[in-house]
């Protein structure tokens, strides 16, 4: 199988995994910002936040050495059990650890939360681990399932507490806890684990390596956190933890363009490492880039176009403030996933330090403008700073990443789109009848211009499928 077929199987099965939990989570949107409070939202919010913190400090983020060393020993039982037998050793014990913290210091709620909360953070990154090893075996297919499950059977959950029973916020907890560890067993069962666990492979020299691989990425993970949370953290203690409520609303329709970026970005991993080695490297991934430019700043013009309608459609309740947020996150949101492009480069060639150290600066970056600007504009600061942030990163992986891999890039084309998708997005400011209209054409006419080959490919399998049945 070529390249590019590998590349579009993976994205496709990631896609399966990756697309039908945000559309959960959008299905879950209107009927959580309806049933919780502002306050309750805004908790919420927090606690997600904060488990994203909390995992990759856990783990020492060994889960990204088990996908990259996996790769590398595929088809060799003894090998691969040495990769997954010393990651175990690691990440059982401190996850176990730090969920005994959450459950003993976590402040402000009672028992029950607190039990809950840290069984779901113990499952969540034992899940965040497992999900590697089947990357790491080039099991898509599983790793898709896996996520369909964790969401949808969280989402139906999510339904019948908030809507039917009304249980609220421990419910709600209960509820994520209770898809992860499903998630979680499927992952054991179907992977068959048993087979691969053998702790008289543990050894101190392969855990220092596989650490000295993954602890440059724990930095980068903190500052990914840092990116998202500073803004709330920030808005929280100035404004309040309703303003934080809408700031994170706000955030739930740039991460539609999250979804594809997770999709594209994670199936390019795998290629990019694979692939990295080849004569025609350069030329292969500069095509790579033009496809997933193309597609992300496609889908970057759609949204903006009918932010209007998603707005209207996706968030009830008095958030008519994160509306201004959207368009701003939204570029922001491009300018990460086509730095994620260049963070695979990084990661195929083994420089997880220079994927810290860029990430670190945009987090700084991206702090100084909040605390500068959240007092002037509100929450306007966070959308501003995470933009100014993002374009940091992409601009500063763009010119690095090119010491060690040479990529061809078309700077005028690149300069053109941004300007057109930058109008779009002050035209969407004006909340205009007919503005929108041109907006929303001018969205669909882009991106299909920009993914001609792509839709006339679907359309002919379309066509070709149907004629079969």
């Amino acid at each position: 199988m070529s390249r590019e077929k590998d590349l579009v199987k993976n994205t496709f099965l990631l896609s399966l995994g990756r697309f039908l939990p945000k559309l959960m989570h959008l299905v879950t949107l209107p009927i959580m910002t309806a049933c919780l409070s502002k306050a309750e939202y805004g908790t919420v919010d927090l606690v997600s936040t904060l488990i994203m913190l909390l995992i990759p400090i856990a783990t020492l983020q060994i889960q990204s050495a088990a996908f990259r060393f996996l790769i590398d020993v595929r088809g060799d039982v003894i090998k691969s059990s040495e990769v997954i037998s010393n990651i175990l050793a690691l990440v059982l014990p401190i996850s176990a650890l730090v969920a005994i913290g959450i459950f003993v210091f976590y402040p402000g709620y009672g028992l029950f939360f607190r039990a809950v909360l840290a069984f779901y953070f113990w499952v969540d990154s034992m899940l965040a681990t497992l999900i590697q090893f089947a990357r790491g075996f080039g099991r898509n297919r599983v790793y898709s399932t896996s996520a369909v499950i964790h969401s949808w059977t969280g989402g139906i959950a999510i339904v019948l507490v908030l809507k039917v029973f009304d249980y609220g916020l421990n419910g709600l907890v209960v509820c994520w806890a209770a898809s992860c560890f499903l998630s979680l067993v499927y992952l054991v069962s179907t992977l068959k684990l048993r087979q691969y666990i053998d702790f008289h492979l543990v050894s101190k020299q392969k855990i220092k390596e596989m650490i000295s691989y993954s602890w440059p990425l724990l930095p980068n993970s903190l500052s990914n956190w840092a990116l998202k949370m500073s803004d709330r953290m920030v808005i929280r203690i100035v404004w309040g933890l309703e303003a934080t409520a809408v700031y994170g609303v706000a955030n739930k329709v740039p991460n539609i363009l999250a979804l594809a970026h997770s999709v594209i970005v994670n199936a390019w991993q795998e290629n990019a490492s694979i692939t990295v080695n080849d004569e025609d490297a350069c030329d292969y991934y500069s095509k790579i880039f033009h496809h997933i430019f193309c597609l992300m700043i496609g889908f970057t013009a759609i949204l903006i176009a009918f932010t209007p309608i998603i707005f209207r459609v996706f968030i009830r309740g008095d958030y008519e403030e994160a509306y201004v947020q959207l368009p701003i996150l939204i570029l922001a949101m491009f300018f990460y996933c086509i730095s994620g492009f260049q963070g695979a480069i990084y990661v195929a060639h083994k420089r997880t330090k220079s994927v810290g150290i860029t990430t670190v600066i945009a987090a700084v970056i991206n702090l100084a403008i909040d605390i500068l600007l959240v007092k002037p504009i509100g929450i306007t600061a966070g959308s501003v700073s995470t933009l100014v942030a993002y374009f940091f990163l992409y601009i500063y992986r763009t010119f690095d990443s090119r010491k060690f891999q040479k990529l061809n890039y078309n700077f005028k084309k690149i300069g053109f789109l941004f300007g057109l998708v930058t109008v779009m997005l002050l035209l969407c400011f004006f909340k205009n009848f007919y503005l929108n209209c041109i907006n929303m054409a001018a969205g669909i006419v882009l991106f299909s211009i920009l993914n001609k080959e792509i839709i006339v490919n679907i359309i002919s399998k379309g066509k070709s499928f149907i004629k079969k049945h």
